[in-house]
């Protein structure tokens, strides 16, 4: 189920790379457009997943339409959509051979949660590595 032990946290952002943020915005005042320019920041190969700004880049991170388009595959998938509709983004995320899928804050969806453990991937809900990882002091 959900990852809710800090060292676990601290193990999955500092060994897996490779990020998609799904439902990133190049909007600045949108909180999935900060995130991904922190995680830049801290050396992580980011995509953006946005059908709507599919071919453009947000801070220099490229921008597909959908997972099915990162390769090679994520290593975590970060969702920016609400709790019900972060179900299908788990769902692409399984199928995508990601190794974790991590819901933003106020994203809780245990059906997915539960698939996603089903399925082999870890699992962090309503959580941010913009905040996690500064408090786990994982800054590089």
């Amino acid at each position: 189920m959900a990852i809710n032990d800090e060292s676990e946290i601290r193990d999955l952002l500092g060994q897996k790379r490779r990020i998609a943020v799904v439902g990133a915005s190049p909007n600045p005042a949108r909180a999935s457009n900060g995130v991904l320019a922190f995680l830049i920041a801290q050396g992580h190969d980011v995509i953006a997943v946005n059908p709507g700004h599919a071919g453009k880049t947000i801070h220099g991170a490229p921008v597909v339409a959908t997972l099915a388009d990162v390769e090679p595959p994520a290593e975590i998938v970060d969702i920016f959509r609400n709790s019900d509709d972060a179900g299908a983004a788990v769902d692409e995320a399984i199928v995508h051979g990601a190794k974790a899928v991590w819901m933003q804050l106020g994203v809780i969806n245990d059906a997915a949660a539960k698939r996603a453990d089903a399925a082999g991937l870890a699992v962090v809900m309503d959580r941010c590595p913009k905040i996690e990882i500064p408090r786990l002091g994982l800054l590089k």
